[in-house]
């Protein structure tokens, strides 16, 4: 008979020359495969002492451990005894302040008591589920092996004993299910989203209140916001004619890597809450179109998840969108862990010392609260999704950070969110790889000016100091992109790619990874159709000269985009 082992003492066995490693209930003593794991020794050393059957479970075969795990290597079973120990909903609820906190995540009850001043997001949202069930929520916002890698044994009190819910709560949830489930049933067939701005209709009608809110909400009166859609509509075409466009070819390198299209799919946050796969739809997506994502800071899933959810021709290239933590060893873990994850490029988001106020993320009173950036006061409770995951973005950032992580990595090094092109100048003499000219997708600065508008401005003026063109530097834009002629207007100006986030998600949140493919394959029809229409048989060809400039820099009233509504309704009720 196996012998039983405990929780606690797997976990004093947390070190990289004694690893044990929990897997699927089973011990395993791993020191000896540390150096040896194809993934790196970074990994097993981050589950030494603790269970790592989530992650292993999804990114290895099912027979992985009778197929490679030496008999020696087991250790024993796991001695659950604990974790039989059944838990009243009663019980729970008593356990209700700072001081004595108790929490339900996923049917299992946990002390958080030693926690809650702990809690990166701040302590209030600790306490606002003390003695509740706040599975929810901490499943939108976290990774799935949160608790596998950051829970202490000792915290686990026990399973929540199911039978013991009050009837009133198990009312609500099925009322929440059938409210999901009523949502979806009329989601259209995927082949009659012609465009972009389809899914967006069709996300509107399938996401919760909340998750529309976050994803939707812009700042404040979301100026910048409109003003980055209406602004292609102030560019128009000087076509060329009589060229051969027989075969047009809308391919690219981005950063040296290969690209079917001058487009990459940007970092977004919290991915899970428009789909249960959160990021990994598009991790699955840009493998199957040959795109590069932009693996975010603040993802749903784990760093580990997107990064081991490549195919096994290892696509897509990914890069990484860094948050710059207060902590900097934070940030020199991670820069570690991007590394031997094989990331190609590290993108260092310059434009949110503070979060910009999103009134209608606000209007929802996200429950996760996380604490105010810029002040050590309590978090109101009408903060939203946005600050609740954010506390941590270090509001001192400069540009002496910046050389301080570039020459802390072999990864070149590129900043998101540029607006000016005298920061581009400086970019350019600090020698990194490039950067992004972003407004955060209207999100934070109101009345920031579109990224397109400031890429003209930053060609014009790099151009002057023989800055651009440049092998060494390239340029990107983001926000408000929806077709591929807005696409082609920005390389004709000087961007090498540009940045596409809110309708990928928008895609996924409908349809899963079909959708992102169905969406990236329409944007690429149409910049091979508008490639032939303006004389231009490579992405080369398409220069600023087949450009009308004249009304780029009008700033008027700001026209709020068309619905853009053609999802075809099958009970004839006309548009979504």
């Amino acid at each position: 008979m196996p012998r039983l082992i405990g929780v606690e003492e797997v976990a004093k066995h947390n070190t990289k020359e004694d690893c044990w490693v929990i897997l699927s209930n089973k011990v395993y003593n791993l020191t000896e495969f540390v150096n040896e794991h194809p993934g790196g020794p970074e990994v097993l050393k981050k589950f030494a002492g603790k269970d790592g059957t989530a992650l292993f479970d999804k990114v290895h075969p099912k027979d992985t451990l009778e197929k490679y795990a030496r008999p020696e290597w087991f250790v024993g079973d796991l001695d659950t005894g604990v974790a039989k120990r059944l838990l009243t909903y009663d019980e729970v609820t008593k356990h209700n302040t700072k001081d004595d906190c108790w929490i339900i995540l996923g049917n299992k009850v946990f002390n958080f008591t030693d926690f809650v001043q702990l809690h990166p997001g701040g302590p209030e949202v600790i306490i606002k589920f003390a003695g509740k069930d706040g599975t929810k929520v901490f499943e939108n916002v976290h990774p799935k092996d949160t608790l596998e890698k950051h829970a202490k044994p000792e915290w686990f009190m026990g399973e929540l004993d199911p039978n013991t819910i009050p009837q009133e709560l198990k009312d609500a949830a099925n009322k929440e299910e059938e409210e999901e489930r009523a949502r979806r049933a009329n989601v259209p067939p995927l082949s009659q989203c012609l465009n972009l701005r389809d899914f967006e209709l069709v996300a509107k009608k399938v996401l919760t209140p909340e998750a529309w809110a976050y994803y939707s909400s812009a700042a404040d009166d979301q100026e910048t916001y409109h003003e980055n859609t209406s602004i292609f509509r102030r560019i128009w075409f000087r076509p060329r004619v009589l060229r051969n466009v027989r075969n047009v070819d809308p391919s690219t390198y981005i950063l040296g890597f290969p690209s079917p299209l001058p487009i990459y799919i940007t970092a977004t946050a919290l991915g899970r809450l428009g789909h249960p796969d959160g990021e990994l739809n598009l991790t699955r997506a840009a493998a199957r179109t040959g795109l590069i994502q932009m693996v975010p800071t603040l993802s749903s899933c784990s760093f580990e998840e997107i990064v081991g959810g490549r195919d096994e021709e290892g696509k897509p290239t990914q890069f990484f969108q860094l948050y710059v933590n207060s902590d900097r060893s934070v940030v020199l873990d991670m820069l570690r862990r991007a590394e031997e994850a094989d990331i190609k490029a590290i993108f260092i988001t310059v434009d949110a010392p503070q979060l910009g106020r999103r009134e209608r993320d606000m209007r929802m009173h996200f429950s996760d609260e996380g604490s105010n950036v810029q002040s050590g006061n309590d978090v109101e409770r009408d903060e939203g999704a946005a600050r609740a995951i954010s506390s941590f973005i270090d509001p001192s950032l400069t540009w002496d950070d910046v050389l301080w992580i570039k020459n802390h990595t072999r990864i070149p090094i590129l900043l998101k969110g540029v607006q000016a092109w005298e920061d581009a100048v400086l970019a350019y003499e600090m020698g990194l790889a490039g950067i992004v000219l972003s407004n955060h997708g209207g999100r934070q600065l109101d009345f920031a000016r579109s990224s397109i508008e400031v890429l003209e401005e930053v060609v014009t003026e790099m151009r002057k100091r023989n800055m651009f063109p440049s092998n060494n530097f390239q340029l990107f834009v983001d926000g408000g992109i929806r077709r591929g002629t807005d696409i082609l207007k920005a390389v004709a100006l000087g961007a090498t790619a540009v940045g596409i986030g809110r309708p990928f998600l928008y895609a996924y949140s409908a349809y899963g990874p079909d959708g992102v493919v169905r969406a990236i394959n329409l944007l690429h029809d149409e910049i091979e159709m508008n490639l032939r229409l303006i004389g231009a048989p490579t992405l080369k060809d398409v220069v600023p000269e087949m450009l009308d400039l004249r009304a780029l820099h009008a700033h008027g009233s700001t026209v709020a985009p068309r619905d853009g509504s053609t999802v075809f309704d099958p009970h004839g009720h006309g548009r979504l």
